[in-house]
């Protein structure tokens, strides 16, 4: 079978591969950058016979997902930043009923309303949880289009192994870029097996009831509850940290940096290369969990790091937290959905390699 390539948005993409892997069901709202996966979601989903609704809020949206996700099928759900906020009670009691769903982010810049730019201002908000309890979400962040619809088509897959929502994080740039994609091969969802845990289809399963539900208004029973899920937790921890690498082995300072700010930085570390100055990239692919023991086992051999973000500096504290003072860890960043340029982060690296000297 001759491989299926198209020039598609990076909205497109995603939506195109969640259909592909088999999403039985989606909800939205429209917010910008994100609304061309809304738009595609409605024409392709609605042509296979799915479910698409356009939900009246992003509260009603999660909430819709969480109803889908029950019942077993491969749910999604796609906003920008606030959007997100406005989920996050949502995506707790997903995570609290142990549910499998997919939620995109496509990132805009804020706090509050902001602007329409992209930013990566939202890695709190998606790594630690983002909402109320004890929980993480698994975060998935692409640097291009290709790997937009590589990690949404993995992350069903990923969710319903591990029961736990996987969050892609996709800043704005990358949600509006036009790039080549070579799409996977389609699923049919009506070919996945029924699950044990779901609601409803007892009878043909031959068993009881569930009930679906994240309330424990028993303390006793709560936190046994809890403390085997961070167990899973760590299950996700040992199996699932993914990185890139670029020439970090041989390097004196690693870039450490994701999504557009690791395009950006892979630039500006060509071009120091050719200037003689040894720079290698480091780029989390899983920014939860973060691949942490990987940095700081590059720390132990004396690498020194430098976090690149379009953000105040966010993912630099996992960084830092990686290294632990074993070796410096300095920051660039811009803000308000200002891209970093690679003529920046080079003239960063120039001025920290010549303090080192």
């Amino acid at each position: 079978m001759s491989e299926d390539i198209r020039l598609m948005k990076g909205n497109e993409a995603i939506g195109e591969a969640a259909v592909r892997a088999g999403c039985k069901a989606y909800f939205g709202y429209p917010i910008t950058p994100q609304n061309e996966l809304t738009a595609y979601m409605a024409v392709h989903m609605l042509a296979k016979g799915r479910t698409f609704i356009q939900a009246e809020s992003e509260v009603s949206a999660i909430n819709m997902v969480y109803g889908a996700a029950a019942t077993g099928v491969r749910a999604m759900t796609s906003s920008s930043s606030p959007g997100v906020s406005l989920k996050q009670e949502g995506i707790s009691y997903l995570c609290g009923a142990d549910l499998p769903a997919v939620i995109v982010n496509v990132a805009r810049s804020g706090p509050g309303l902001g602007g329409i730019s992209p930013s990566q201002g939202d890695y709190f908000q998606s790594t630690r949880g983002g909402g109320h309890g004890d929980y993480y979400t698994i975060v998935l962040a692409p640097k291009g289009v290709q790997d937009a619809a590589d990690l949404t088509y993995e992350a069903f897959a990923i969710t319903e192994k591990y029961r736990i929502p996987v969050l892609i994080l996709a800043d704005g740039l990358i949600g509006q870029m036009m790039e080549g994609v070579v799409l996977p091969q389609p699923l049919d969802p009506e070919g996945f097996p029924r699950k044990a845990w779901a609601a409803g289809h007892q009878e043909e399963m031959k068993r009881d009831p569930n009930h679906v539900t994240s309330i424990h208004l028993v303390p006793e029973e709560l936190e046994p509850t809890i403390l085997e899920r961070f167990k899973r937790y760590d299950q996700v921890k040992k199996e699932l940290c993914r990185f890139e690498e670029v020439q970090v082995e041989e390097a004196d300072l690693v870039l450490v940096a994701y999504g557009t700010s690791a395009r950006v930085s892979l630039g500006a570390l060509q071009a120091a290369r050719k200037l003689g100055l040894k720079v290698g990239l480091f780029r989390p692919i899983t920014l939860w969990p973060f691949p942490s023991d990987r940095l700081s086992e590059l720390a132990r051999k004396g690498k020194r790091f430098l976090a690149v973000e379009m953000s105040m500096g966010q993912m630099v504290e996992d960084v830092r937290l990686a290294v632990n003072g074993q070796t410096p860890v300095d920051f660039y960043g811009r803000c308000g959905g200002i891209v970093p340029s690679e003529e920046e982060v080079l003239a960063e690296i120039q001025r920290i390699l010549a303090g080192q000297a």
